[in-house]
């Protein structure tokens, strides 16, 4: 079978169905597909599948007499994915509904092609009426679910309609150029000459912004480590840290390596990049060897560093604290299918006890960074407030950045924000 939408509606019933992470997806079905262009409506369908699919599943229930979900779960998928054609890449009717039918013929189900065939004429039909149902829900208006349209409402009330709307838009593509390899000017000069349209950020030193997603791989540059990808709001990680040579400098949480580079091409400093799981550390290795960068690798608990650190004291210390990943739905839509309100607590938890255990290994004077890329007061300033309540040896400084908002203490950064990701950054002081 070499269909692509039959090859999509297998992954995305993986992905939505069963749990299975967009990247393992498109990692075990794509190296099926010999051709890229089909490599890249795989990608584009399994994308815009997994950002609509809370948006699309609902209506089958009104759409088919008999559930499909768990009895013939690639053919839901693949009624969703036509839904997404229809309605989001707005495909001609004619060659979205053939191209679904023969899809199902495609995945060994030829008696249920009639069937699929029905319901995308139905839901022709019937367009304006279940649209209006389906609108009458944020969850369902924007394909969030239910508990989190609900956190953001309350956390951002003003802001909510225009976050969940910004999650639902394809970001662009962002490069971070590798100061150590290249300059700016340059780099831009040869991805226009390779017929890239690439624009410096408006603020962001080091950041390239391209339009659209591409395969990185293949730009100029890419492979001698001129680049990395990395979203504007995680650069602005570095600028934070305000890095010196000759510091002693800690990433902890880092894989796969993105700020701890970026700390790298900024400054001369002795650089331990931490990273709790091991398969996820192979991936700070790569990325190191690419660009040309050397660091120490620790595996190990940030929250227990008597397992790994030399207790020599660190000038500053990244925190990119594990989270609900809130804030980047537009980059990895996956997530809000397989994040659960009851995540938030745990999470709040490992926070806390990471900010408790690696406090003590800054130096006086020294520079804490805190980020995550999520969205909710719970993760954010709730938990700097609080871990600040009654401490004497540490302060928070106050800073502003071109986008975004002042939190209680830090700065919060909503999706879409300067075109950028949803990220959280508080700075703290040891005194």
């Amino acid at each position: 079978m070499t269909d692509t939408r039959a090859f999509a509606a297998q992954a995305l019933a993986d992905v939505a169905l069963r749990g299975v992470s967009l990247r393992d997806a498109m990692e075990r079905y794509a190296p099926r597909l010999p051709d890229a262009r089909d490599r890249a409506l795989l990608m584009a369908l399994l994308s815009d599948g997994a950002r609509w699919w809370l948006r699309f599943d609902p209506v089958l229930d009104r759409l088919l007499d008999k559930p499909l979900r768990q009895k013939e779960p690639a053919i839901h998928a693949l009624l969703v994915l036509g839904l997404v054609q229809l309605e989001v890449l707005q495909l001609p009717d004619y060659a979205a509904v053939a191209a679904t039918v023969q899809a199902a013929r495609a995945l060994q189900r030829p008696r249920l092609a009639g069937l699929v065939n029905a319901v995308l004429r139905r839901w022709q039909r019937e367009r304006t009426e279940l649209l209006a149902f389906l609108d009458a829900r944020p969850q369902t208006r924007h394909a969030h679910p239910a508990w989190l349209a609900k956190a953001i409402t309350q956390d951002w009330p003003e802001q909510a309609d225009a976050v969940m709307t910004a999650d639902n838009v394809e970001p662009p593509l962002m490069l971070r150029v590798n100061r150590r390899r290249s300059t700016r000017e340059a780099l831009l000069e040869r991805l226009r000459s390779d017929g890239q349209t690439a624009e410096p950020h408006d603020w962001l030193a080091d950041g390239i912004v391209l339009p659209h997603s591409t395969d990185v791989t293949r730009l100029p540059g890419f492979a001698e480590g001129a680049f990395a990808v990395q979203d504007g709001a995680a650069q602005i990680a570095a600028d934070l840290a305000d890095v010196k040579d000759g510091q002693r400098v800690l990433d902890a949480c880092a894989a796969p390596g993105g700020k701890a580079c970026h700390l790298l091409e900024r400054a001369d400093v002795a650089l331990t990049a931490l990273e709790f799981d091991e398969k996820r550390a192979r991936r700070i290795t790569q990325n190191l060897d690419r660009l040309g960068l050397a660091a120490t690798l620790a595996i190990g608990d940030a929250g227990d560093p008597s397992g790994w650190w030399d207790g020599r004291p660190f000038d500053r210390i990244l925190i990119d604290a594990p989270c609900s990943a809130t804030g980047v739905l537009r980059r990895r839509p996956d997530v809000r299918l397989h994040r659960r309100e009851s995540d938030i607590a745990p999470m709040v938890a490992q926070q806390r006890r990471i900010l408790d255990g690696l406090w003590p290994l800054l130096s006086p004077g020294g520079r804490l960074v805190y980020i995550t890329c999520s969205l909710l007061r719970e993760e954010n300033d709730a938990v700097i407030n609080a871990w600040l309540d009654g401490r004497q040896d540490a302060r928070a400084i106050a800073f502003t950045l071109p986008a975004g908002q002042a939190a209680a203490v830090g700065w919060q950064m909503l999706p879409g924000d300067g075109d950028l990701d949803g990220m959280y950054y508080a700075v703290l002081e040891k005194v």
